[in-house]
């Protein structure tokens, strides 16, 4: 494209996003507003002798909690390296064009959200930690298949990978809060604050496609060994221990 064209492309492509964040960020005033105003009721527990002081460093002394700010890390930053190169890798191995790759992304988004409603339904029958181990394993599983598989069987295997990490987000969370008591809300804010793997560990699997020569499955090693962390925790780290000040 000339510089002219390129610029008119350019304010053409920013200009069809205007009206949906205008929509959005209207939304979120108007849901700030609302809780500006409404007044919640405090939720305090009686301390027990036994039961860790709330404090910000001293809440990561339940083992499980700690484990699961390690495992949410993990998990929100396997999550954004599939989303963040379906693209990319649908185009390289599998062969499709652009607007194809799009497509299969809304399907991939299409089965997290199925995921979560039948993971849910599930749950009513499983145990949260149970139904966490079998979905990471299959989910690492998947990651074999998108590492060694070719073509279009790639992709099968990300929309897999969809479906199955839908519920760990929400498992990981309530399973790390297991007990906390006065310590929940710190507990919250860590679990809540470990999404920032979502911005580290894509950087990792960039730099790891880039040193493999542009080899894209390759870096879905990253989340391969995202979902081998997070089988630990849904195996043994979730499990609450007894602790004393």
């Amino acid at each position: 494209m000339s510089d002219t064209a390129k610029t008119a492309y350019l304010l053409e492509e920013a200009s069809a996003v205007k009206l949906p964040y205008i929509i959005l960020g209207s939304v979120l005033v108007l849901v700030a507003i609302i809780f500006y105003f409404m007044h919640l009721p405090s939720m305090k527990s009686k301390q027990t002798e036994n039961e860790v002081k709330p404090g910000f460093f001293s809440v990561l002394k339940f083992s499980h909690l700690s484990w699961a700010v390690v495992a949410q890390f993990f998990y929100v930053g396997a999550q954004v390296c599939v989303t963040s190169f379906f693209v990319r890798i649908a185009q390289k191995e599998a062969g499709l064009d652009e607007k194809t790759a799009a497509y299969y992304l809304g399907i991939y988004g299409l089965l997290f959200m199925i995921g979560r409603f039948s993971g849910t339904f599930f749950l009513k029958f499983v145990k949260d930690y149970v139904l966490l181990s079998i979905y990471c394993i299959i989910s690492a599983l998947l990651c074999l298949v998108a590492i060694y598989g070719s073509g279009i069987t790639v992709i099968y295997a990300l929309g897999g990978l969809g479906f199955f990490m839908s519920i760990m987000f929400p498992t990981i969370f309530s399973l790390g809060l297991v007990g906390l008591k006065s310590n929940t809300e710190t507990g919250s804010s860590w679990l809540v604050m470990s999404i920032v793997g979502g911005a580290i560990l894509p950087y990792a699997m960039g730099t790891l496609i880039d040193m493999k020569h542009d080899d894209i499955q390759s870096g879905y090693i990253i989340p391969l060994v995202c979902f081998v962390i997070i089988l630990y925790f849904g195996i043994f780290g979730h499990k609450v221990k007894n602790i004393v000040s």
